[in-house]
Parts: structure tokens; sequence; C-alpha cells
């Protein structure tokens, strides 16, 4: 595919609205954690394919002038444990100026208190659990945009859509992240006067959710949320449609994965859910980067296009720290970080270190997510 010069030419401009300032050579070793085997795996790869992409973008736009930075990939196995020795490794062994990651909520609650006691600034880039992840101290910083930040504009506009009257609710309740996002699909759809007829239960480990789904059903809710990570939740919507009920879905950001139609296949179409990036936004950095991704043979998703922006935040905060590439520069360097172009948006950081640009809502048609108009 031959990437147009025009997006190229906008790609550049993006690194270059960086501040640009001297320095003595420098090498900033940056650590991502990402989730490339384990139960949130298609989220990991995706990570993964957006973070090197643009540490060799930012390292060719010279804008750095002096500073090259250094990626090392570790897999966090969506697992604690892993999480932990992983982060270990990188404040302790590797020496990195900050860390993207870990993939999951409930990881990053178990391996971010040990960067915050190393003064290791991380930047979150998946971790969309409302609470628990930023109060954990001052060197976590988050570039995705929280549930409690999406669920609700995504609701009011499925309900402006399709006037449901009642809904119910199906989450896991063993996982930080799909127990938060419950918690926020609760307090919208009170929030916003749509009564809940019922709320059923799972655990990561499931796979048959028949019961559950045939317990709903009974209810007859006009209108389904749930609260999965995309492996559980492609199987929630293939089996609701082979119990033959057609009611609409809405998921939280676990569903945000091009595995969800992959593994659900037609079951999938009409599913809607909030996104913290707007994939058919014309802003000439996304299209850059879009174009760049399906060069290198993959079609980017929301993963991927955060993992993106975080290394672009960390560079711009090296650059607002003068081109110094220690952890208490990037630190400072983050406060700074104001209406930089990203492929999700202009993206600032919130007084609760929490990212702040736009969200949208997808749809599932013929396939593929398509914004909700």
């Amino acid at each position: 595919m031959k990437i147009p010069v025009r997006w190229l030419t906008a790609a550049a401009a993006a690194l270059l609205a960086i501040p640009s300032l001297s320095s003595a050579a420098e090498t900033v070793k940056i650590g991502a954690a990402f989730s490339l085997t384990g139960n949130a795996a298609a989220y990991g790869a995706q990570q993964k394919a957006g973070v090197q992409q643009a540490i060799e973008d930012v390292n060719k736009s010279g804008k750095l002038k002096g500073v090259t930075l250094e990626l090392i990939l570790e897999d966090d196995a969506t697992s604690k444990e892993q999480g932990i020795a992983v982060f270990q490794r990188f404040i302790n062994r590797d020496k990195v100026s900050a860390i993207i990651g870990p993939t999951l909520s409930t990881t990053a609650t178990a391996a971010d208190p040990l960067a915050q006691q190393g003064k290791t600034p991380v930047v979150a880039v998946s971790n969309t659990a409302a609470k628990g992840i930023t109060d954990i101290g001052d060197y976590v910083w988050r570039v995705s945009l929280t549930e409690a930040q999406v669920i609700p504009s995504a609701l009011k506009a499925a309900q402006g859509k399709l006037g449901f009257k009642n809904a119910a609710i199906l989450y896991g309740n063993d996982d930080v992240f799909t127990k938060g996002g419950f918690d926020v699909m609760k307090a919208s759809l009170e929030a916003a006067g749509i009564p809940i007829v019922d709320i059923q239960t799972f655990a990561t480990k499931d796979r048959d959710f028949n019961a559950q789904l045939t317990a709903l059903k009974a209810k007859n809710p006009d209108f389904l949320m749930v609260s999965a990570l995309v492996e559980q939740a492609a199987a929630i919507v293939s089996q609701a449609r082979q119990l033959g009920w057609n009611v609409p879905i809405m998921g939280g950001n676990g569903f945000n994965s091009p595995k969800l139609m992959a593994n659900a296949g037609p079951a999938a179409e009409g599913v809607m859910v909030g996104t913290a990036w707007n994939k058919a936004s014309t802003d000439p950095v996304n299209l850059a980067f879009i174009a760049a991704q399906k060069a290198r043979g993959n079609d980017p998703d929301q993963f991927c296009a955060q993992a993106y922006t975080g290394v672009l935040v960390i560079a711009d905060a090296i650059a607002q720290a003068g081109m110094k590439g220690g952890r208490d520069d990037i630190k400072a360097g983050f406060a700074k970080v104001k209406d930089l172009p990203t492929p999700l948006g202009k993206f600032s950081f919130l007084p609760s270190r929490d990212g702040n640009h736009a969200a949208a809502v997808q749809i599932v048609k013929g396939g593929k997510f398509e914004i909700l108009q």
C-alpha cells in the first residue's frame, strides 16, 4: 500500500509539534509490558504493533535531538504475578525511564505500586477501570479513557438511536476491569433513569454463558450491556444469538477488538461499544497512523492507537523537560503535555493524571466497526 505524502507530512507535523531543544546524546529506555499471551493476548498484539511503530517514528523524526528511544518489550502474560516480575526487571535491572502498560487493569493494580515505590513513571494505555489506577500515586498516568469517561455518552447515543425503555447487565465479577465496567454501566443506567430488570455474573475462565443468558432473556429486557474481555464477549454474543435472542447489545471497552468479529462472526452484527478512538476520523495524524499500520500488514484497533499515543506522550514529556530523559524529568514533562496531536485526537492530561480527548461510539456493520451515526 502506498502511503499518500500528505499523510506522512501530517504525521511528521505531529512529531514536530513536540518542542525542540538540544542536549547531549542520550538513549532513553522505555519498558512496555503487554499481554502477548494469556486471556488478553488479542489486545497485547495490537499494543505491540502500535508501540513499535511509534518508537520508530519518533526516532526517525529527529525531533528529540540528541535523544534516542530504546524499547524493551516483555510479556505480562495476562497475569498479576508475571506483571509484577516484569515491572521489577524494568525498574531494577533495565533501569528504564518510563513504563508503558500493563494491558489489563487487574495486572496494573498489582504492578503499578512497584513503579510508584521505585519512582518510575507509568503510562497506562489500556487500563480503563474508573478507580484504583491513577489513585496508586503521582508516577502513574493514563492515556486510555476510563469506562466512566466513555460509557455514559455511549449509552446516551444508543438510547437516542434505539429508544429502549429498560436494560439488563452481564459482567465478569472476578476481574478489576470487568467489575469496574459493570459499576459504571449500572450507575449510567440509573443516572439515565433506565430500569435494570436483571443482573447476571460470570467468571473470566467461563466459556458457557447459556444459563446466564437464558435467565436474562426470561426477563425480556430491551437492551443488554456486557462487561467482558473479548474472548468471553465473542462467546456471549454468539450464544445469545444461538438462543434466538436478538436483543441489542452494548459492550464495554473489552469489546474493542477485531477479534470480536473474527470469533463471533455474523452474530456480532449490530453490537455497539463506546470507544476512545474514532477510527473514521479524517484527522491527518490518524490517517497517517492507519496507513502505516496497514503497510505493516496490521489492521489497527483502539489498543494499537492508544499504545502508539503512549509513546508520543513520553516523547513530548522528554521534550517538555528540555530533552532530559530521567524518570523525574519525564514525570515533570507529563504535566506540560497539552493538545498533543495523536491518532486519538488532541491529547492532554487532566489534573487527575487521566487522559482527556474526545470519545466515540462504534457499531459492527459488515463485520467491521463503524462509527455510530
